[in-house]
């Protein structure tokens, strides 16, 4: 692949929020392409549909001069000892993950999504493993947006990866034996001959728009969960849309002020069903009964509609399941004549295969002792680096939906940046305590040193990792 190749496959991964108002002609090859407009007017309807385009993070980005930004450690001491920060890889790819600052006159007000992980999330997770003492500290970093910095609005779809795995997975295969390629291979196939029923009617529903029953939908969705496990993260962000967007509780309303998606409902959602998630967040598991949906959403937020919710779920998984995971322009068609042969599905369904390659890799054979899942992410992230600075993007963003999800590229030439350990005042407000004298390499921290593998939050137990 040329290096013209890997940008505009790169740009495919992001979502570009700007765009709008660019008159761009229609992919005639793409037949999804009508119903993803309709889809952006949709839910820009709902009733925090605004937030899409008109939001506190973007801005931030869309500003000039310093950008403040939240970053929260549990190994202060460690990182202050070398000196030096690692980006981790995750839903940011390989970003330092943080979280909005707003100054004010008192200190620095917290995006919601930061708060809640400094005073919910990493005291939860250090009390599970039994390290009180390893107190989670904010830091705040002040970045320096030069002249050329893109304006633009684009941020990195994890959920558009799926070709780029299957890229790198093409050039990296040869670290593994034959025996382990064939295995590997064997078991991908087999995983989605094994998950036909599933496909084919999220097939259905999207291209043909067939009326699905969504309790046989979500409970087919629930069998085929542990055999393709991107279907966790996708049912995960597609519920998580579903409360920012439509959720009128006051607390939601209140941050819908600041211009904040109210990422609090999707968290307590997240830990109230699956609370050993905390510090792992390992969503290939994300799996809500069911049955005990309508439950677990009165508890979340008790106005939301469950028959609407259910009904929404079955429209949307299936547009993002044919969106994200099929291969553009490939209609699958008459799926019980399917030939179950790797090379043959990467035709029609190559994001899946990409998807799944990814995700087997973290258990696959010689891992963890190999770490090839280790030497995928680096590669991915040094993909991802050299896109963001061809584009001039220093704070990639989590474009999935703009949660408030933001990253610091480490590979940025010249990144000018400034950080300090913060304190929280009694008004809840950060205020700089103690300017360090910190690093931030561009090299992946190695997963085991991290507390949360997919939004990465944290830095490495041991710098020097």
């Amino acid at each position: 692949m040329d290096l013209l190749d890997a940008y505009e496959q790169w740009a495919d991964a992001h979502a570009f929020f700007d765009t709008a108002l660019i008159p761009s002609p229609a992919d005639s090859q793409d037949p999804l392409a009508g119903q993803s407009a309709v889809w952006e007017d949709r839910l820009a309807g709902t009733p925090n549909g605004r937030l899409l385009r008109d939001n506190a993070l973007f801005r931030a980005l869309s500003g000039d001069g310093k950008l403040h930004l939240l970053h929260v450690t549990h190994a202060l001491e460690q990182i202050s000892e070398h000196g030096t920060l690692y980006p981790s890889g995750g839903c940011l790819v390989g970003s330092v993950y943080c979280a909005p600052l707003t100054a004010t006159e008192r200190g620095f007000r917290m995006h919601n999504l930061g708060e809640y992980i400094l005073t919910k999330e990493a005291p939860a997770f250090a009390a599970k493993a039994m390290t009180p003492k390893r107190t989670p500290t904010p830091l705040i970093f002040e970045v320096t947006l030069p002249p050329q910095a893109y304006r633009g609005l684009a941020g990195v779809d994890y959920l558009r990866l799926g070709s780029i795995h299957l890229q790198i997975y093409s050039r990296l295969e040869y670290l593994l034996s034959k025996t382990e390629r064939h295995q590997l291979r064997e078991t991908i196939v087999s995983r989605i001959k094994n998950s036909t029923a599933f496909l084919a009617l999220a097939a259905s529903v999207a291209y043909q728009g067939a009326a699905a029953q969504p309790d046989r939908f979500l409970r087919l969705l629930d069998e085929t969960i542990p055999r393709l496990p991107i279907l966790g993260y996708v049912y995960f962000e597609t519920l998580a849309e579903y409360l920012m967007l439509h959720s009128t509780a006051p607390d939601t309303r209140g941050r819908a002020e600041h211009g904040e998606f109210d990422n609090w409902l999707y968290k307590e959602m997240l830990f109230a069903s699956f609370p050993d998630m905390a510090g792992k967040f390992d969503l290939a598991k994300f799996r809500p009964s069911p049955t005990g949906l309508t439950a677990l959403l009165a508890r979340i937020d008790p106005s939301l509609d469950a028959r609407h919710a259910h009904s929404y779920l079955t429209e949307r998984i299936s547009h993002l399941v044919a969106a994200r995971l099929f291969t553009p322009g490939q209609v699958p068609e008459a799926w019980h004549r399917t030939r179950w042969e790797f090379d043959s599905l990467s035709t029609q369904l190559g994001p899946l295969l990409g998807h799944l390659i990814h995700r087997e890799l973290r258990t696959f054979g010689r891992y963890p002792d190999f770490y090839f899942y280790f030497y995928f992410d680096q590669h991915k992230a040094l993909q991802a680096w050299n896109y963001w600075n061809h584009m001039d993007i220093i704070t990639p963003f989590n474009g999935t939906i703009p949660k408030g999800e933001i990253g610091i590229n480490p590979a940025y030439p010249d990144l000018e940046y400034r950080v300090w350990r913060a304190e929280q005042d009694e008004t809840g407000r950060l205020q700089p305590a103690e300017e360090l004298d910190l690093t931030i390499a561009p090299r992946l921290v190695d997963i085991k040193y991290t507390l949360m593998r997919n939004n990465q939050w944290t830095a490495p137990t041991s710098a020097t990792t």
